[in-house]
């Protein structure tokens, strides 16, 4: 599965993954390879990735939005900080 981490400045992130925790403005929730295709906003709160090697990268965001979609995942942020 591959993640891309976009801000209005830069791209953050882009590479294969295992797994994403977003901060869904309805809660958090986890996408792993085959998940089905969605589109959410996301609110403040921390994106936790964990690499195709294991190990786990953490972000706080103020907000943005995640787009799965065949095993591709974007994410569109603001406010991005590494934790």
């Amino acid at each position: 599965m591959n993640l891309t981490i976009l801000t209005p400045e830069k791209e953050v992130f882009n590479g294969q993954i295992k797994s994403v925790k977003v901060p869904g403005t309805s809660g958090q929730f986890e996408v792993l390879k085959g998940h089905a295709a969605i589109v959410s906003s996301l609110t403040e709160g921390e994106v936790r990735v964990v690499d195709r090697a294991g190990a786990t990268l953490k972000y706080t965001i103020a907000r943005g939005f995640i787009e799965v979609y065949n095993d591709e995942v974007s994410l569109l942020v603001k406010g991005l900080e590494n934790s």
